[in-house]
C-alpha cells in the first residue's frame, strides 16, 4: 500500500513539474522579456483628470477675472446674524466674461453673481451672504466660480469668528 501510495505521489510531482515549466515564457540575458521591460518603462495610465499631450493651448483672448480681493475676514462675528461682503471683479480679458455657477463650500454660505457677461474692462460683483445661526467658532468657507475663463475655476474665501453667546450649557460650580 505505501508503495502504490509513494508511486501515485511520484507521478504526480513529475507531471505537475513538466506543466510548470512548459508555462514559463523564453527570457532573455537582462531578465526579462522585451514585452515587460517595455511595459514596466512606459506604463500606460488613463486618467481624465490629467489633460494628455493633445490639450488645448490657452486662449490668449479668454475673459479674465481679476478680483480686487480673493479673501475677505469678517473679524468677530455676532452669534446667530447674517454678515454679507460684496467681492468686486474686473474683466481684464478680450472677451465677454460669463459667469456659469458660483458655489459655496457649506449651505451656511450664499453667492450671488450676474447673470448677464461682463465685456471686457467693465466690473462686477459677487455678493456673498454668510448666515451665523447655528454655528461658533472659527468659520473658513470657499466659495467656486466657474466661468469661461483660463482655467474654468476660480476661488474666492470668506472667514470669521463667529462668538458664543454664552448658552453653552450646564455650568459647574
Amino acid at each position: 500500500m505505501k508503495r502504490t501510495l509513494f508511486s501515485t505521489m511520484l507521478v504526480a510531482a513529475a507531471l505537475l513539474t513538466g506543466a510548470c515549466q512548459q508555462d514559463k515564457p523564453e527570457v532573455g540575458e537582462a531578465g526579462m522579456n522585451a514585452a515587460a521591460t517595455e511595459a514596466a518603462a512606459n506604463p500606460v495610465v488613463d486618467n481624465p483628470n490629467v489633460a494628455g499631450e493633445t490639450a488645448e493651448a490657452p486662449n490668449p483672448n479668454a475673459p479674465v477675472m481679476t478680483f480686487t480681493e480673493t479673501e475677505h475676514d469678517f473679524k468677530d462675528i455676532a452669534p446667530n446674524s447674517v454678515v454679507k461682503h460684496t467681492f468686486e471683479f474686473t474683466n481684464t480679458g478680450k472677451t465677454p466674461l460669463l459667469i456659469e455657477n458660483a458655489q459655496a463650500s457649506c449651505g451656511c454660505t450664499v453667492p450671488s453673481w450676474p447673470k448677464e457677461p461682463v465685456a471686457p474692462g467693465q466690473k462686477g460683483s459677487i455678493d456673498v451672504q454668510f448666515d451665523a445661526h447655528g454655528k461658533s467658532g472659527i468659520q473658513n468657507k470657499q466659495i467656486t466660480i466657474r466661468a469661461n475663463t483660463q482655467p474654468s475655476i476660480t476661488q474666492i474665501a470668506i472667514r470669521g469668528n463667529v462668538l458664543t453667546d454664552g448658552a453653552q450649557g450646564p455650568v459647574r460650580q
